[in-house]
């Protein structure tokens, strides 16, 4: 019987490196740009380089036994030369364990990257994003805001805008400017009634466009708002953005407060600073009474804060009007904080957040 004949070339060989993993994490080399050249010669030879920085040797050694396994298992392949190019670190940040802030890298134009997440939905993380950002901007910062939703992008509409972004001659997405914050968003590039049906891998390679091809045009701040959920788009943005660290969205109640300190692992695993927690939908003041009801419980994201040792930086109250503005496309943080107690809120979480970065 005679051999089935499979055709030897570079984009077979790149496809089987897929699988294997840099040591301590769940992306591949050829994610993570480690792989820099592949040649196949007639005869089955083949060349494979890399480039490795770190101050690990253990971590190139582990890399050239893994390739030389799997590259050599392909059928076609005669003769297997895997050169290996190892540097220490240049980042500030390296370690000796391969710490994952020796992958980051800075937002062009960015001095502060901050990543609004929670570990689950429904606890209100876009709107607290949005409204952050505008009080930010009403401080007197320049700021951005990046919705990272990809499958249910929201700041279009919370933000009242379908104004197309641009593209700078440089190829680079230009940043929408609405209500003082420039803004991106898949929401901004599909139509509304459109579903974002595209499977984890094409859904992270948006992500990473969106953090590397965009001229922000010089921002003090520049908010994520994360999806929910510990999953691929946020192992990317984690393993590959040097944050400034993350604000935690949570409800008072022990239910949501499970799925926070799942997101607050995700980022403690990867040296991300905990900014602080935001207690949101923290209580209700009746407008008939003024009297005030601990709907979904009292205290959970104090408790939280207290027990991670970072600050609450505020508790957002349940309110009718935070939602008829968001469906308005005016964030409720734009209202006179004197007439508006969110809006103080919102005034009181930025002010201390900009506090904590040192600003």
């Amino acid at each position: 019987m005679s051999e089935t004949h499979i055709n030897l070339t570079p984009e077979l060989i790149r496809a089987a490196l897929t699988t294997v993993k840099y040591p301590g994490f769940s992306r591949d080399i050829v994610s993570f740009g480690l792989v820099k050249n592949i040649e196949v010669n007639d005869g089955g030879a083949v060349v494979v380089d890399l480039i490795v920085e770190s101050k690990n040797a253990d971590v190139p050694r582990y890399i050239y036994e893994n390739v030389m396994g799997v590259v050599k298992e392909l059928p076609g392949v005669k003769k297997l030369d895997v050169n290996i190019e190892h540097h220490a670190p240049k980042s500030k940040k390296a370690s000796a364990n391969d710490d994952p802030a020796d992958w980051k890298s800075s937002v062009p134009g960015v001095k502060h990257v901050i990543a609004v997440a929670s570990g689950k939905g429904g606890v209100g993380k876009s709107t607290v994003s949005a409204n952050l950002a505008v009080a930010l901007s009403k401080l007197g910062y320049r700021t951005g805001l990046l919705d990272l939703d990809i499958y249910g992008p929201s700041m279009a509409l919370m933000f009242g805008t379908k104004e197309r972004p641009g593209c700078s001659e440089k190829e680079q997405f230009l940043p929408v400017e609405v209500h003082g914050i420039k803004l991106l968003s898949m929401g901004l590039m599909v139509d509304e009634a459109a579903p974002v049906a595209v499977r984890g891998p094409l859904a992270t390679r948006y992500v990473q466009q969106f953090l590397r091809d965009v001229d922000w045009g010089g921002l003090d701040f520049l908010v994520l708002d994360m999806p929910p959920g510990t999953g691929d788009i946020q192992l990317t943005i984690v393993q590959t953005v040097d944050l400034a660290g993350a604000v935690i969205v949570t409800t008072p109640q022990e239910v949501a407060l499970i799925d926070a300190r799942k997101a607050v692992g995700l980022f403690q695993r990867v040296n991300t600073p905990i900014l602080g927690i935001i207690e949101n939908m923290s209580y209700f003041v009746c407008p008939s009474d003024g009297l005030v009801y601990n709907i979904f419980g009292e205290g959970g994201g104090e408790r939280e804060a207290q027990k991670l040792g970072v600050p609450l930086l505020g508790r957002i109250p349940l309110d009718i009007r935070t939602r008829t503005c968001g469906d308005e496309g005016h964030p409720v943080a734009l209202e006179d904080p004197g007439q508006s107690m969110v809006a103080a809120a919102f005034e009181g979480v930025a002010s201390m957040l900009s506090s904590v970065l040192g600003e």
